[in-house]
């Protein structure tokens, strides 16, 4: 079994334990985060980590009532300014904590006076020891190159700060089962190791969502551009319309993430838009009207829809994976990459 097989299956038991090692730790942040009071959250992030800041961007937003930017860190770096954040929540989100740019901003605003978190899978690094506190993700080694567990475990994270900047006993009841819930989508994704080499040959590809899981549309396009070595471009529902949903043809594949939800009617509609164009759907969904209109389903559990991204994803990880080793490829070590990425 590969490594990367290996850290997809541990994914319900990280997650477990995270929730269960620094709950106490997010709700002693939360209380400094009431007690400042901050107008914004600036994120900064990479890659993987890039996705849970968009997350992030829809959780905060809708249950917090926070405005969230992500941060363009060559302002802080290569431009050598640095953008008024005095009055700001700044978090850095990051798998070892190592890239200069990313931990910059971070200090940047420390400097200025603004609340400042990490979240990383190293309390040692350079980014953890720059913020005033910091999220262990608890995920442990992970070896293979393309990130699984740690960006599973950088959702569960924010959503856990989520739901205790919100207060509300539901969702904090909810986020508990999150472990279930993943463990379960596994499961459910068993099935699709029979039918992923039928993309053996595929050489493009869009994926799609909208919501809390536009980000899941980004980490799925990444993850198999990583594994699988596929162009692909990921647009939210909305931006599709406007203009890239010229390029469908018959047989294009297109990922669709629709889970049960506010966004779900208007990707509905969308799906049966890319039926009339004949696009080959690969779905991802909760709800049997999304499955039923797809080429392929990737089936998840019921789940609260703000939870949704942190089992959405493991289908499109599962299908990555699988067609990465229908195409004969090396799946802890892609080429061309490595496991931290130094930028500046």
């Amino acid at each position: 079994m590969s490594f990367l097989e290996q850290e997809i299956h541990e994914q319900p038991d990280v997650i477990r334990q995270l929730i269960e090692a620094e709950w106490s730790n997010v709700q002693a942040i939360r209380q400094k985060i009431a007690d400042f009071n901050p107008e914004f959250v600036h994120i900064a992030a990479r890659g993987t980590s890039d996705n849970a800041g968009r997350y992030a961007q829809y959780l905060f937003g809708i249950h917090a009532g926070l405005p969230v930017a992500l941060a363009t860190p060559s302002v802080h770096t290569l431009y050598e300014a640095s953008p008024r954040l005095g009055r700001a929540l700044v978090i850095g989100i990051s798998q070892s904590g190592q890239s200069e740019d990313i931990r910059r901003v971070v200090e940047d605003g420390r400097k200025q006076g603004a609340l400042t978190v990490s979240i990383t899978n190293d309390a040692q690094s350079p980014m953890a020891q720059a913020s005033e506190y910091h999220i262990p993700l608890h995920a442990g080694t992970e070896k293979a190159v393309a990130a699984t567990k740690s960006y599973t475990a950088q959702l569960t994270a924010v959503s856990m700060l989520g739901a205790a900047l919100n207060g509300s006993t539901e969702m904090i009841a909810e986020l508990q089962k999150l472990p279930d819930y993943a463990n379960r989508t596994l499961k459910l994704s068993d099935g699709i190791r029979g039918w992923a080499e039928r993309y053996r040959y595929m050489e493009r590809l869009v994926t799609l969502g909208r919501g809390y899981n536009y980000c899941t549309a980004f980490e799925v396009g990444l993850k198999i551009k990583e594994l699988c070595y596929v162009v692909g471009q990921e647009f939210s529902e909305a931006d599709f319309r406007h203009g890239p949903i010229a390029v469908i043809q018959p047989g294009f594949p297109v990922i669709t993430v629709a889970m049960s939800g506010k966004a779900l009617l208007v990707i509905l509609d969308l799906l049966h838009k890319l039926g009339e164009r004949q696009a080959e759907c690969l779905v991802i969904s909760n709800d049997d009207s999304a499955l039923g209109m797809g080429h392929k389903a990737m089936r998840v559990p019921e789940l609260p829809e703000w939870l949704s991204p942190i089992v959405g994803v493991i289908p499109g990880q599962v299908f990555a994976m699988s067609l990465a080793a229908a195409k004969g490829y090396d799946l802890d070590q892609p080429r061309g990459l490595t496991k931290v990425t130094y930028t500046i």
